[in-house]
């Protein structure tokens, strides 16, 4: 059995440097560990934490009373396009190696933090491509069975930041996921207006892979949404709300209080709004402060802890104060992105 460690502060292991102490903490190097540990766990009712790269993620000031299961599984198979990558390996590693071997489909997720195994979850998204794009499928550790299999992607419940396994949340724990990545060189067809006038091309058009991937970084580091120990801006947990996709009726509300608001149209007559917008313009500019808590100076969907002096307390203050000014000028409630653990944004 992998060795537990009583005690460990979760902070060190979350890129917002926030969280208190684990019960029990593991590290698991395979597979067949992370299931070993989990199914354990499960059998004498203790709860388990899946950690990844702790990107997306703000734990309670309190901790977790439970077990924490650090993945760290390593490995990548390939077969023809298809290419299997175990949860625990870096996300932008594999866009990077994936970008160098001249294999399309993740190029404009690059500089995301965080491991393969998580992506899945929130269907990560940016510059007008999704990882449920070219997943195939996810090799998962179902606890209410017990057993191993494989979900075919179309069983992965995929939508704008949605999932399966966000929508039945602890269920799955993922072991590894299959992506079909085409050796092409090009790009995919540039969906994104900002990103098509960093690189002085039309929505539409395709460009070598390394200049889509280097625009990309060069865009999300301006943002500071590239990890950077010298950038308090990146200790952030990133994105913090969702944008929101109103139905008619909202949106037609929105539009009485904010002629012209910026949107996109949605495939299902949805309307989504962009969040940064939103809090910008119900007074919560960059840099914007809460005691030792801020939003980012580059960005403001991002909630920072730029000192390394905030608590979790701290920071879910100033979000529920830009949560609330949001739906008091606009009548929008946002919703956090990151996961919540032992706590939440509820007053």
């Amino acid at each position: 059995m992998t060795e537990r460690v009583a005690g460990v502060r979760l902070a060190p292991y979350t890129t917002l440097g926030l969280g208190g102490p684990a019960r029990a903490f593991a590290v698991a190097a395979s597979a067949e560990e992370i299931v070993e540990l989990v199914a354990a766990a499960d059998r004498t009712g203790e709860p388990v934490l899946v950690l990844g790269g702790g990107s997306n993620l703000v734990v309670s000031d309190e901790g977790f009373d439970g077990l924490v299961v650090r993945v760290a599984s390593r490995g990548i198979e390939i077969d023809g396009d298809r290419i299997t990558v175990q949860a625990g390996e870096d996300w932008d590693g594999l866009v990077a190696r994936a970008v160098a071997e001249g294999r399309a489909g993740i190029e404009c997720l690059s500089g995301i933090p965080g491991v393969v195994g998580s992506t899945p979850i929130q269907n990560v998204s940016a510059y007008g491509q999704e990882v449920s794009q070219t997943i195939t499928g996810v090799r998962v550790y179902d606890r209410k069975s017990g057993e191993v299999g494989d979900l075919p992607a179309r069983e992965c419940g995929f939508a704008y930041r949605h999932s399966v396994f966000k929508e039945e949340s602890g269920r799955h724990v993922i072991l590894a996921v299959t992506y079909e990545l085409a050796e092409d060189g090009l790009s995919g067809p540039v969906a994104y207006k900002e990103l098509a006038t960093r690189l002085g091309v039309a929505l539409g058009e395709r460009v070598p892979l390394a200049e889509a991937r280097a625009a990309v970084l060069e865009l999300r580091r301006g943002k500071g949404m590239v990890l950077d120990a010298d950038d308090p801006d990146t200790r952030s947990a990133g994105s913090f709300f969702t944008n929101p996709v109103l139905a008619a009726p909202e949106a037609a509300e929105l539009e009485l209080r904010a002629p012209g608001f910026p949107r996109w149209d949605m495939p299902d007559g949805g309307v989504k709004v962009p969040a940064a917008w939103l809090i910008e313009n119900a007074g919560f500019p960059k840099g914007y402060r809460r005691g030792p808590a801020r939003i980012s100076t580059k960005h403001t969907l991002a909630m920072t802890n730029p000192e390394m002096s905030a608590t979790t307390a701290d920071l879910l203050d100033l979000a529920r104060e830009v949560r609330d000014g949001v739906r008091e000028k606009f009548g929008v409630t946002l919703v956090n992105e990151p996961v919540m653990v032992g706590t939440h944004l509820r007053n």
